[in-house]
């Protein structure tokens, strides 16, 4: 008997998935090569006038129309997204991480509503609030992610989503993602979930009662540092609501960088386990360190947020953290800048490690995080002997008077 696709392990299907017969292949020869060709395409023509009129009626992808919904090349991405999440009606493509958050509370949101945002968000979520939805007529509330009854307690009549980001992208907290979703779904709240840390590889967003699950596709899909693009995915009630959505704001990304998304698919369970097990390497020996005050890893046992970690996460990834046990943003220049195999900039996710500083205490409003000067590690497929050996280098620069 054939193994159903859904039982097959991460490996193989993200090795299979999005590749259709008839978009690797043409008409005689299906599946004639491995990958869906690029399909740079803006016009898409037909036979005759009477399919031109037709042509409106099959808003679907596999339907050509237009270059702006796509051809097979984007197809592919967002079928393979979409197989990977249990319980999804399909996936739309954003030219960026934020693009998607935005398109996904756009679709939800109306003037008059309350968003509830949990207080670890991504910042520029945090600015979407600020700068697009307030102008809107939408009032968002922060919430305490650690607090259990934080929907409840911040929840009114006119509280129609809340946006939901575990674990945090600069603490890495992690909160109890099912029961904020049963609590908001008896309301009759959306959950909208940032699940770009884990993706759906490590947390199966849908299943455990988001409505839309949102990835940045830069980080672990593309893997490699050259891609910008997001995606939304959500089961039959929203998808239909985001597709629109998105078709009348002309969202639509490059079939070059679908191309890039797609081959990094094919090889992301491979790097998020080595990423991974670098990532807890490196954190174990920071747990040790007397320079070192607070380690922010769900991965590390004993760390905040490990047993919801380890009972609702089927992976991890390279993005890690930690405070300072003592002194001055100036030291911690100087650990930075000491780093030579850490490249200091934003995003995570790629092939190599990265660095910033981070200061959540200064951009929370319902929680207060540890105050110390932080860091942000984005751990990469280094060996990870090497990489402790940089920090710990780079300890004695952070030390020195």
């Amino acid at each position: 008997m054939a193994q159903d696709s859904e039982d097959r392990k991460a490996a193989t299907r993200v090795t299979h998935l999005g590749r259709k017969p008839e978009w690797t292949g043409v008409e005689g020869h299906p599946s004639a090569v491995v990958s869906p060709p690029v399909w740079r395409a803006s016009t898409h023509l037909y036979p005759d006038t009477k399919a031109l009129k037709e042509g409106p009626k099959h808003n679907a992808d596999g339907h050509f129309y237009y270059g702006r919904r796509g051809a097979p090349t984007q197809w592919a991405l967002s079928a393979a997204l979409t197989e990977l999440e249990p319980g999804a009606a399909g996936t739309m493509l954003y030219p960026s991480g934020v693009a998607a958050i935005a398109g996904a509370l756009l679709t939800v949101l109306r003037p008059g509503d309350v968003l509830l945002m949990t207080d670890h968000a991504y910042e520029p979520s945090r600015t979407m609030a600020r700068a697009l939805l307030k102008p809107l007529g939408v009032e968002t509330r922060w919430i305490d992610p650690a607090d259990p009854a934080a929907i409840e307690a911040n929840a009114c009549a006119n509280t129609r989503a809340v946006l939901l980001e575990s674990p945090g992208s600069l603490t890495m907290e992690v909160h109890d993602t099912p029961a904020h979703c049963a609590a908001a779904r008896q309301r009759g709240i959306v959950s909208i979930l940032d699940n770009t840390w884990a993706g759906p590889l490590g947390y199966a967003a849908l299943a455990k009662g988001a409505d839309i699950s949102v990835m940045s596709l830069t980080k672990h899909v593309g893997g490699h540092s050259d891609l910008m693009m997001g995606s939304a995915t959500a089961g039959p009630q929203w998808y239909e609501k985001l597709r629109h959505n998105a078709h009348v704001m002309g969202q639509v990304v490059s079939p070059d960088d679908a191309a890039l998304a797609l081959r990094g698919l094919r090889t992301m369970a491979l790097r998020l386990e080595k990423a991974t097990q670098n990532a807890l390497a490196i954190a174990t020996w920071l747990a040790g360190r007397s320079e070192v005050g607070q380690v922010y890893c769900p991965m590390l046992a004993g760390s905040p947020g490990h047993d919801l970690w380890k009972r609702d996460f089927t992976g991890g990834c390279g993005l890690i953290g930690f405070t300072f046990a003592g002194s001055d943003a100036a030291a911690r220049n100087r650990f930075i800048d000491a780093l030579a195999l850490f490249g200091i900039g934003y995003s995570w996710g790629g092939f190599e490690s990265l660095v910033t500083p981070a200061d959540p205490a200064t951009i929370r409003t319902a929680s207060q995080p540890d105050p110390r000067p932080g860091i942000r590690l984005s751990i990469g497929l280094e060996d990870a002997g090497d990489l402790i050996a940089d920090l710990e280098q780079a300890l004695g620069a952070w030390s020195a008077p």
